[in-house]
């Protein structure tokens, strides 16, 4: 908790307000028996954002700019894997990439993308369906940051319903020949390989890896975003691509498959709004401090003290759910519906926490160089992608009743 002094305005100038300092709520002790290892992920995260993202981040977010450099950063600092075990490195648990996540995204929205792409969707891809060789090529490039990867399911025409995709993988002879288009892949303009999802002569879903440079790959960075803004998303176009039978990823042989990969990156999609809801919440504390109106702070106000009780109460509720939903996942107990239900609370909180906090500055809280307005606008991208609200909403609903509802 911070109990900074509050800052007495002199004439007409405004003081220069300090929002980035950690608070690190934990009033339930949801924290408290993390492990030291755990922590040392956790506490690099943290140096990272303060010391490297911190100072950029919103001249970066403003401009549009792909932060390559943090990207290979993040490689250096062993924050890319997502948990995913690779040759050479230490083990990660879940935790320690659920942590690492939560204290990225509290930096950044788009960063934190970086890692979910990168190690959970690529990465993981990779570890869970591809061959040995696969995962010694791609391994160890992947989780340095050292390459880039995309993880290319999502189409202009099938977002919520990717399992209808239309991309065609058909097998020629001397592997295969890919058409389709992809939507909404990140750092699919940038990378230097992609996990395409595909329909191959079977129907079933299949995963196949691109090199970006391939011959009828073309993919055209997707600008005018007001979300994520600090990485390069790409509307990809397939035009017979021709890759060789090693390509193809032998466990990816059903949306099954892809699907593993997708419930698996869920629950870190809810630690991320986790860390954007820790951001705006310590943000707000902070600007109510320091901001004087009426001859006091705001802080000294009764209601801006009951809506930082409201904002805290969430937080709290939310630390609580994730904890206890990252541990059933590490007893292997954790259902896809939990999953589900992890992601729906957690950017459903968060966006209420960036909508209270986002009021409570005022017009200060349009401005990017005072967070709020950042993760306000990132926090409607995670609300969305892994699976919109309704459709995890259908995914518990069906959990809850036995009946499904989805059209």
């Amino acid at each position: 908790m911070s109990h900074a002094k509050p800052v007495t305005s002199q004439g007409t100038a405004e003081p220069e307000y300090a929002l980035w300092e950690p608070l690190d709520p934990d009033v339930a002790g949801v924290f408290r028996d993390v492990s030291a290892d755990d922590r040392a992920y956790w506490n690099r995260a943290r140096a990272f954002v303060q010391d490297e993202v911190r100072p950029v981040i919103a001249g970066i977010w403003d401009r549009a700019e792909y932060p390559l450099d943090l990207a290979r950063r993040l490689g250096d600092l062993d924050l890319l894997r997502d948990g995913i075990d690779v040759p050479g490195f230490p083990e990660q648990s879940l935790l320690a990439a659920s942590l690492t996540m939560m204290e990225l995204s509290r930096g950044d929205g788009s960063i934190a993308t970086i890692v979910g792409v990168q190690g959970g969707l690529a990465l993981r891809s990779i570890a869970y369906c591809g061959s040995e060789e696969q995962r010694e090529r791609w391994g160890e490039p992947l989780a340095r940051g050292t390459k880039l990867g995309a993880f290319a399911l999502t189409e202009p025409t099938h977002g919520s319903d990717s399992v209808s995709l239309e991309t065609r993988a058909e097998a020629d002879g001397e592997g295969y020949r890919i058409t389709g288009h992809k939507k909404w892949i990140g750092s699919g303009s940038v990378g230097q390989v992609s996990v395409v999802w595909a329909r191959g002569d079977d129907g079933q879903v299949q995963g196949f890896l691109v090199p970006q440079d391939s011959a009828g790959y073309r993919a055209r960075t997707i600008e005018q975003k007001v979300s994520l803004r600090a990485i390069w998303q790409a509307h990809i176009e397939l035009d017979g691509v021709q890759v060789p039978a090693s390509a193809k990823l032998p466990g990816a042989n059903s949306f099954k498959d892809t699907a593993r990969v997708l419930q698996a990156t869920r629950l870190g999609v809810a630690w991320g709004a986790l860390g954007q809801a820790t951001a705006v919440y310590e943000t707000a504390v902070h600007y109510a401090q320091q901001r004087v109106q009426f001859g006091r702070s705001l802080a000294a106000s009764q209601i801006v003290q009951a809506r930082l009780s409201e904002m805290l109460s969430a937080l709290t509720s939310l630390q609580t759910l994730l904890m206890q939903l990252t541990r059933a996942e590490e007893r292997g107990e954790l259902t896809g519906p939990g999953a589900s239900l992890g992601k729906y609370t957690a950017t459903r909180t968060a966006r209420d926490l960036a909508r209270n906090a986002r009021d409570l500055l005022g017009g200060n809280g349009i401005l990017l160089e005072n967070r709020v307005a950042r993760h306000f606008a990132d926090i409607e991208a995670l609300h969305t992608y892994e699976g919109t609200e309704t459709v995890q909403a259908l995914i518990i609903g069906r959990d809850i009743t036995g009946i499904s509802a989805f059209a």
